[in-house]
């Protein structure tokens, strides 16, 4: 079979260029996966992806012109269905023949195969492989309709009269088999090998390729175009670290700015523009916003990471003479950044704690009220988590950073730029003469935003920030706005691993049962049965997050089971299990502790009354179990005093010695005796030990 190399282009109007890569390399998958599927390309074959702000490509190597035949054995019917009495065919066999291309001179030549009780006919067939136009432009319409275009345009097609569905309009295809067109069609066009390349510097256009494996270099040198995405990201970060270097200066670091400017050109050049002095006087965060989000520039910071009055231009084209390409967006950034100074300018005429007055008339939630009701539960909330943490002083400031945490939503600076709410409460707060713990907890409250973001800096925004996300998800929980599945178009996810992260970092010695039930007092008697849910939920993610870390889910189990109420105490507890795991005896006693508990339950059931705390020496009447008992009394002393220490690794190693005494106990102990009073103070020694050895965790979890 011919063997070549392929390449198929989609060229089409500028594409979204926050979803240009997935598109490119979602077209190259795709369509390599149906090659694959039908015979076409190996499955290791090399498959290179191609995305440009105009075009989509795949080069895929090692492609057949048609694949090898195949020997196919297709099942019929049962045999009493497909033949009659004298062995001839059925009209339903006929029939079914003909939808297989077969007629009635295959019927002798059938084969009967014996299927549990029943007999089937199979039709064995040698089938002719697919030739690779017909297989590409399969492969071509499942890639098209597949694709995960967030929003598709309807266009018309060159005819005037029909019309076809796109991310983009499609202008070009191409559909090469080494040097040969593959003759396939899509959107309304008939593949070639002619392409265009860039829209003015191109030396040659229409650019026509050789050959598939002439594409990337024909358009770099004869179209001015870099087709491949990830070498033109390259290419930008090289020119980049250039021009940093010479300004001696650095850039601000941002991936997800640097993806963006890659699908906005196709050749690229960094030059360097700057801006007048004046506008540093506005906050950094409001100019390096401005300049990223809207005009996707490279802001330039000196060594002490403060904004330089420089900036760096991904320029789509390369003239001889940069200097206009320079002065038209130094023109265009200034009119940003003054937009910027006057938001700001405008802004500090107004106190923030004036501002507190408007959260009354802006909508929280239609069933939760508005943002002042909400900023007075948060306030309550912030209060009592601050008495616990530091008194009444903390208490204070934490109360009053809450009443002016969402003030700045009134801003014009935060009305233009949301991404700056709590950033600019910090800046108006520090000019209205607040305390750096105030002005900090204001833009801390929001963190952690998100994965790997940092927490809040002192102990009043971690009042708040606690606060905040607390009354977040008891009011969403109580009006029964529960994420499902992949909808949480609250973000309550997060806001429950911010509370698991603070809590757990920052090490603080608060119980989440205590933390909830202050946050339901906020609401008053509105919400009555969340709770439950909503301390689920949070033990969830908490479970979630340390499977992610690394901890095995037996061990998370283990910790986690009980609900212990301080969360700051679970990276202890976890270590403690692992180190318990690794004793000679864990697997023994974390047997023994799984027969206990189900002793328990079951004893709990047949046993008439409660059992007593107390366990009757008196009735301790065999060997076994008075060792038991002895050697219990002792380790829980030594395991309890450990445990209250907090050295849980101490208070479960403490119970290895249990294990001799707990194997005589059920080797020569019968539980479920017919005294009753015999029964029931074995029950309750049975009930101490297992209390004393889950204290830490439920050790019975780490046994399948």
């Amino acid at each position: 079979m011919t063997m070549k190399n392929l390449l198929v282009e989609l060229l089409v109007e500028e594409l979204p260029p926050k979803s240009l890569k997935q598109l490119g390399d979602s077209f190259a998958e795709l369509l390599f996966a149906s090659l694959v599927t039908q015979n076409l390309v190996a499955k290791d074959a090399p498959v290179t992806a191609y995305a440009s702000p105009r075009r989509l490509a795949v080069h895929i190597t090692h492609v057949l012109a048609q694949a090898a035949d195949e020997s196919v054995s297709r099942k019929l019917m049962p045999v009493a269905v497909g033949l009659d009495d004298d062995g001839q065919a059925t009209p339903p066999l006929l029939k079914k023949l003909a939808s297989l291309g077969a007629d009635m001179s295959v019927v002798p030549h059938l084969k009967r195969v014996i299927e549990g009780k029943t007999e089937v006919l199979f039709l064995d067939s040698r089938v002719t492989g697919i030739v690779l136009a017909e297989g590409l432009q399969k492969a071509l319409d499942e890639a098209l309709n597949r694709l995960p275009i967030p929003r598709v345009m309807t266009y018309q097609l060159a005819d005037g009269w029909q019309s076809v569905n796109f991310v983009r309009p499609a202008h070009g295809l191409v559909a090469l088999h080494g040097t040969e067109i593959v003759s396939v069609n899509a959107l309304g066009l008939t593949a070639g090998r002619a392409t265009q390349g860039h829209r003015f510097e191109a030396k040659i256009n229409p650019v026509v390729l050789k050959g598939a494996d002439n594409y990337a270099q024909q358009l770099e040198t004869e179209g001015a175009v870099i087709a491949n995405f990830v070498a033109r990201r390259t290419e930008i970060k090289r020119q980049l670290a250039i021009l940093v270097a010479k300004e001696n200066l650095e850039h601000v670091e941002d991936e997800a700015l640097l993806d963006e400017v890659t699908a906005l050109v196709e050749r690229p050049n960094v030059l360097a523009g700057q801006f007048d002095p004046e506008f540093l006087a506005v906050p950094q965060e409001c100019l390096i916003l401005t300049m990223k989000a809207n005009q996707k520039y490279f802001p330039m910071l000196d060594a002490h990471g403060r904004l330089a009055n420089k900036f760096m231009i991904v320029a789509n084209i390369r003239p001889a003479d940069t200097g206009l390409v320079i002065t038209g967006n130094e023109r265009v950034v200034r009119s940003r950044l003054a937009d910027a100074k006057f938001f700001f300018d405008q802004d500090r005429k107004r106190s923030l704690a004036s501002r507190i007055a408007g959260l009354d008339k802006v909508v929280y939630h239609n069933k939760l009220g508005m943002q002042g009701e909400r900023i007075e539960r948060v306030r309550a909330i912030a209060h009592a988590i601050g008495l616990q943490l530091g008194g009444a002083a903390l208490a204070k400031q934490a109360s009053e950073a809450a009443q002016l945490a969402k003030a700045d939503l009134l801003t014009e600076m935060v009305n233009e730029f949301p991404e700056l709410q709590g950033v600019m409460g910090r800046y108006y707060a520090l000019q209205d003469g607040l305390s750096e713990e105030i002005a900090c907890a204001i833009e801390d409250h929001y963190k952690p935003r998100f994965a790997g973001d940092t927490l809040p800096r002192h102990q009043v925004g971690i009042c708040v920030a606690l606060a905040d996300k607390l009354e977040t998800l008891t009011g969403l929980f109580g009006i029964k706005q529960i994420p499902t599945g992949d909808k949480d178009p609250f973000a309550l996810r997060r806001h429950a691993l911010g509370v698991i992260r603070i809590l757990i970092e920052k090490a603080l010695p608060l119980s989440l049962d205590m933390l909830l039930k202050q946050a339901r007092a906020a609401f008053g008697d509105r919400f009555t049965d969340e709770s439950c849910t909503l301390t689920h939920f949070i033990y969830d993610r908490l479970a979630g997050s340390l499977r992610e870390q690394g901890y095995q889910a037996q061990e998370v189990e283990a910790v986690l089971g009980g609900l212990p109420e301080r969360l700051s105490e679970i990276p202890k507890r976890l270590e403690a299990v692992r180190a318990f795991s690794e004793l000679p005896e864990a697997v023994s006693l974390a047997a023994a502790n799984k027969r206990v508990h189900n002793i328990l339950e079951k004893g709990l059931k047949k046993q008439s009354v409660a059992l007593s705390e107390a366990i009757n020496v008196v009735w301790l009447k065999e060997p076994a179990e008075t060792a038991l008992y002895e050697m219990l009394t002792s380790v829980k002393s030594q395991a309890d005093a450990a445990f209250e220490a907090g050295h849980y690794t101490r208070s479960l190693q403490a119970l290895a010695v249990l294990k001799e005494p707990i194997d005589a106990f059920f080797d020569q102990v019968m539980v479920f005796t017919d005294d009753t009073d015999l029964r029931a103070n074995r029950l309750c020694l049975l009930d101490l030990l297992h209390k004393t050895m889950n204290r830490v965790a439920d050790i019975s979890k780490l046994v399948t």
